[in-house]
């Protein structure tokens, strides 16, 4: 066990302090750098966190049952109401959760408190050397910090991934923005613990209405032009939500009456649907990349908290267990083939969604027979997936 290692983790985010707990699970020193200054509650959507990513979270000791709800199944829909096909996972995996992004946050910042470990906000990355010795980080107030290992947990639009490879892929747009809110749900009729999800005649629509009243919805509006997420959210949330509104306007589901019921300021701007195919280089002497700086796949795959926290722990195991200068290419082995196919999935996903009103009637006809024949391998494979803290990582593997 490494248990002389110091490893230094850039990212507060998900992937981040998901590291750091494990990290410090596994006998390994570390601390979390943020770039922004203040925290991010409040901040963020809902989120469906799938099986693989909680039993990820609970073998280092995190435990979202109280912060989550149950769903039980995916039933999709046409613009009309018709409904396409619905998917539940099978009954022996542990159920699909849907949480906040603010609550998981929250959750994650306290145990990370609890267990000892420092996230440090105000830091953002510059720059970093590498020796025979260590790694230094150098942040824009001047200040270093040095470290064993850098582990990078900063994104989609990762700093470190162009340090180590200034070539690297930028983001791919998928021709979506995001949108959500929370809204209150009295008179709207419950869910029942399914998240019903609906292909518009000019955006895609999620939501969700609990028995006690409270309903959450996303919509993945098309838009050529792609927009970062603070370009989107300098437009005035009134503005967007008059396109959001004209956008679902024909379309026989609640998404009008959502929409309606959506104050100004509570509405969630993500800015575009992006992903990264596939990263090329995911480690470089003592630094490595995880999370969205790895694997970004786009909020369509529902597995971007889970892969995050898959990656973030799968880490820890490997530097517990071996050298760094083994331990990063075990860990890529152990990665990459399955997030790039959750990423290709994903992609595929947003073609659908974005489609046009030909390509709208053709998949609103073939989706249903699809849909009853399909084998639940083809989409439960995902959810399947375990990681064993408790196993050694061995190279070669």
């Amino acid at each position: 066990m490494n248990r002389s290692m110091k490893a230094l983790v850039i990212g507060g985010g998900i992937a981040g302090p998901v590291a750091g707990i494990a990290l410090e699970r596994a006998g390994i020193d570390a601390a979390v750098f943020e770039a922004y200054d203040a925290t991010a509650d409040g901040v963020g959507g809902a989120l469906g966190f799938a099986p693989n990513g909680r039993e990820a979270l609970a073998a280092v000791g995190i435990d979202i049952e109280p912060i989550a709800e149950d769903m039980d199944a995916f039933v999709m829909l046409s613009w009309t109401g018709k409904v396409l096909g619905e998917f539940a996972p099978p009954p022996d995996l542990p159920k699909q959760r849907m949480l906040w992004r603010t609550d998981l946050y929250r959750l994650l910042y306290d145990t990370a408190a609890e267990r000892g470990v420092p996230i440090v906000h105000g830091k953002r990355l510059t720059g970093l050397t590498q020796d025979a010795d260590g790694v230094t980080a150098a942040f824009a107030d001047g200040t270093t910090e040095r470290g064993d290992v850098l582990i990078a947990a900063d994104g989609i639009r990762s700093a470190v991934r162009a340090l180590i490879d200034p070539h690297a892929p930028a983001p791919r747009y998928s021709g979506l923005l995001g949108f959500g809110a929370r809204v209150p749900g009295e008179g709207l009729d419950s869910t029942r613990r399914k998240m019903h999800m609906a292909f518009g005649k000019r955006a895609f629509l999620g939501w969700s209405v609990t028995e006690d009243g409270e309903a959450g919805y996303f919509i993945n509006l098309p838009w050529k032009r792609p927009m970062s997420a603070a370009e989107a959210k300098a437009v005035p949330p009134a503005e967007w939500l008059r396109h959001l509104a004209a956008a679902v306007a024909d379309d026989r589901t609640p998404g009008p009456e959502l929409v309606r019921r959506t104050r100004p300021e509570d509405l969630l701007v993500t800015g575009a649907l992006e992903d990264v195919p596939t990263v090329p280089t995911w480690h470089k002497g003592r630094v490595v990349l995880i999370g969205d700086a790895a694997h970004a796949t786009s909020p369509s795959s529902g597995q971007g908290a889970s892969l995050a926290a898959e990656s973030a722990v799968m880490i820890a195991r490997c530097l517990r267990d071996l050298p760094y200068e083994r331990a990063f290419p075990v860990f890529e082995r152990m990665r990459r083939e399955r997030v790039e196919r959750i990423i290709a999935m994903a992609a595929r996903t947003n073609q659908n969604k974005a489609a046009g009103p030909v390509a709208r009637v053709i998949r609103d006809l073939v989706m249903p027979p699809l849909m009853r024949r399909a084998d639940p391998k083809r989409f439960t494979w995902q959810f399947e997936h375990t990681v064993d803290f408790e196993a050694p990582a061995v190279a070669g593997v």
